[in-house]
């Protein structure tokens, strides 16, 4: 069925938004979102005329959102060593900011409930995520910085590596939790993991840009362990 857009659609919409992001969908109550949109009901229901549908209208329109926010481009044209914690900073930051948590919780908590909304972001999302990637690793390998066979397998290792020490701290104890010591640590060790897999076999040449090799001891002296 057809959405009608009208002058308070996207007041609506984005009521709908919070309210789904917080209480999940079972926990949403038609009347919180009309409080929380500070609309009437009967307002609510000339757009939507029943909860699922608000529910797919939301989750795609937060998708879009996602999949239009691109990756930082100034760090395609420097050296991978050098690049690599930019990127997988850039990665990090989205995933376990606040909406970003917010939205990967909401999106595995209702795949099981809307399995086609799931394969939607996977096909859309999580596409578009890997595809960002894969072009600044395409780039290095030509440029014979890194030595890559299967491009895709490569650019999805680096977008979990990317958040394999974070993201599970940020969904349990909230954005917040993540300090910059955290995302570092994370940034930095994940880069070095990148690089010793697929970086050019020259040894010191495939270290990361400015941090030089240091003993696991003196390591753990600079960098604060995660709680």
């Amino acid at each position: 069925m057809p959405i009608t857009k009208g002058r308070k659609f996207k007041q609506v919409l984005e009521g709908a938004r919070r309210v789904f992001l917080r209480e999940g969908y079972a926990g949403a109550s038609v009347d919180d979102i009309a409080g929380e949109a500070k609309v009437s009901k009967a307002t609510l229901y000339s757009y939507f005329p029943d909860k699922e549908l608000m529910f797919t209208e939301v989750f795609r329109a937060d998708l879009a959102l996602d999949i239009e926010e691109s990756l930082v481009a100034v760090v395609a044209d420097r050296p991978a060593a050098e690049a690599l914690p930019f990127l997988v900073h850039a990665l990090a930051v989205r995933m376990v900011s606040g909406s970003g948590v917010n939205s990967y919780r909401l999106r595995v908590g209702e795949s099981a409930r809307f399995p086609d909304l799931a394969r939607e972001c996977m096909d859309r999302a999580c596409r578009r995520r890997r595809d960002d990637v894969r072009s600044y690793l395409e780039r290095w390998t030509r440029r014979g910085e890194l030595e890559i066979n299967d491009m895709e397998l490569a650019a999805e290792q680096l977008i979990a590596l990317a958040t394999a020490l974070i993201r599970d701290r940020a969904l349990f104890l909230g954005s917040d939790s993540v300090t910059d010591a955290h995302m570092r640590r994370a940034t930095v060790g994940a880069a070095h993991v990148f690089l010793a897999a697929y970086g050019p076999r020259f040894g010191a040449a495939a270290r990361v840009h400015g941090d030089p090799a240091i003993s696991r001891a003196d390591r753990a002296k600079t960098v604060p362990p995660m709680e």
